[in-house]
């Protein structure tokens, strides 16, 4: 039996915080698949599938990574046992930025402690703007871990100059990822008291109980910043999540609180999100 159980949501259930993006080179090849192998002979395949050009000029692609059955990976804030996946696009061209559109993950539980992420499949769709008119050329890294019994992580490559247009089947699972993102609500109440550390962020939401389990995330846009896992309590419909963020200084520091995202993800499939939050 493995040492992780897994809650499955009642519908659907489709990884911290994303490394900066590096954009400079060129390369002008087409999609390729990448494969991943840890030490035990276990696979992954990681390949950046073709989408479609949007009305806005940017383009939609995604990240599509296959495990073996039983294997799961992470969302990018997955809790405190989980790895947090990180990009590296130093060799893409005409790329000025990538915006991750992350499905709805479902809520595992490892060792008594639960984390955020995906078994078998993850559809990740990714919108790609460029700095001008012309081919979007994206070759890159992505640096996982993937687990069973233990936690491998590993780094696979990709590329692609998106020349080929999604097939039906790869165009219809992007849609459907982009479907399971949490829906985005508003008027989230933060406040922010200092530690002997850094801040303790208190968020207050209203939101209907998304499953039988529930677990919030707060977000702190520098990577630097030490995020705790948080405590959720809830009354009715309000919810209450704390975290305490420590710097890389160790000391009390301004919290933006307009940068903060704070989302609530329920064993059903569903989750709420928000991003920024005024006072309380």
């Amino acid at each position: 039996m493995h040492p992780h159980r897994y809650i499955k949501p009642m519908k659907s259930n489709f990884s911290l915080l994303l490394s900066s993006l590096c954009l400079s080179a060129s390369v002008t090849t087409g999609t390729l698949p990448a494969y991943a192998m840890d030490p035990t002979g276990i696979t992954a395949d990681v390949t950046l599938q073709s989408g479609w050009l949007m009305p806005n000029g940017n383009y939609m692609a995604a990240l599509q990574v296959k495990l073996a059955p039983g294997w799961h990976t992470y969302w990018r804030a997955p809790g405190a046992a989980g790895i947090p996946p990180q990009f590296d696009w130093s060799g893409s061209s005409n790329v000025a930025q990538a915006d991750f559109h992350w499905p709805t993950p479902g809520i595992f539980e490892q060792n008594g402690m639960r984390f955020l992420g995906y078994e078998d499949e993850l559809i990740l769709p990714i919108e790609f703007t460029p700095t001008s008119s012309g081919a979007i050329t994206v070759q890159g890294e992505v640096t996982m871990g993937i687990c069973l019994d233990v936690c491998i992580p590993y780094t696979a490559a990709f590329e692609s100059t998106f020349e080929v247009p999604a097939t039906p089947a790869v165009k219809s699972k992007i849609s459907a990822a982009l479907k399971q993102q949490p829906k985005q609500v508003s008027g989230v109440r933060c406040a922010a008291l200092p530690i002997a550390d850094g801040m303790k962020v208190t968020a207050e939401m209203s939101s209907p109980q998304l499953g039988p389990l529930e677990m919030a995330v707060l977000e702190h846009p520098d990577p630097y910043v030490w995020v705790s896992e948080a405590m959720t309590r809830r009354d009715g419909r309000d919810v209450t999540i704390e975290s305490e963020m420590v710097p890389a200084q160790a000391t009390p520091f301004f919290v933006d609180r307009s940068q903060l995202r704070i989302t609530l993800i329920g064993s059903s499939g569903q989750a709420v999100e928000a991003q920024g939050c005024t006072g309380s």
